[in-house]
């Protein structure tokens, strides 16, 4: 019983499949594992998230009225300066007349 150099080699090629093959599986199963991890990493920020977006809200809503108050401020302090301006020159011009 002679093995030939061909039936060698569709041995070989076989025994290196099956092993690429179960190298594969191992390597999708430790992909799968990881992506559980992520998945609930990804869940777990996301619901930490949530639980701040009242916090963000808060700030908004704070900063909204310390911009609105603001402007209320500047408003009413250039009316002043321009009427402070104008008086001025209404003096200048009555006296020039």
């Amino acid at each position: 019983m002679i093995i030939s150099f061909a039936d060698l080699l569709y041995m070989l090629f076989y025994i290196l499949l099956i092993v690429l093959v179960i190298a594969l599986i191992i390597l999708v199963i430790n992909a799968i594992k990881t992506l559980d991890k992520v998945d609930k990493l990804v869940d777990d920020v996301s619901q930490k998230s949530q639980k701040l977006n009242g916090l963000f809200s808060i700030i908004d809503n704070t900063t909204d009225a310390v911009v609105g108050f603001s402007d209320k401020i500047i408003v009413v302090l250039s009316n002043a300066i321009g009427k402070l301006f104008n008086r001025k020159k209404e003096c200048e011009n009555d006296e020039e007349k």
